[in-house]
């Protein structure tokens, strides 16, 4: 399984990509692998402010619908436009074409996040 070592994580199986005060998030390829055949990506939240570990979305595989949650207080600026006619990017890519959100980071605490080992570490695998 990929953990890329420039990305940071959160225990709910987020990924997000730092880039000054702009920052991409996605999901895990665990969490992808968890989830299944994703079928749909639901951003309802462009252009909102959504407070750090607030929901921006949710993620429908064929037998469950999950919510996505933001790892840092961001202003959503951008949904992948991909994800809209080819939801299985994120299950292909998951850190590369199937980036969910792009957002302007309203809020550097990172406290919270964890780097590619200590999430690996989480997992137990």
């Amino acid at each position: 399984m990929n953990f890329p070592e420039n990305l940071l994580y959160t225990n709910d199986h987020e990924w997000i990509k730092i880039e000054g005060d702009i920052a991409f998030v996605g999901i895990t390829e665990f969490a992808q692998k968890e989830l299944g055949d994703i079928v749909f990506v639901d951003i309802n939240t462009l252009g909102s402010i959504v407070e750090k570990h607030g929901v921006f979305g949710t993620i429908e595989a064929v037998k469950t619908v999950s919510d996505l949650f933001l790892p840092v207080k961001g202003e959503i600026l951008e949904v992948n436009p991909i994800i809209n006619d080819q939801p299985e990017k994120v299950n292909q890519d998951p850190y590369g074409e199937g980036w969910i959100v792009k957002i302007k980071v309203l809020d550097t605490d990172y406290s919270d996040l964890l780097n590619a080992e200590a999430y690996k570490a989480t997992l137990n695998i």
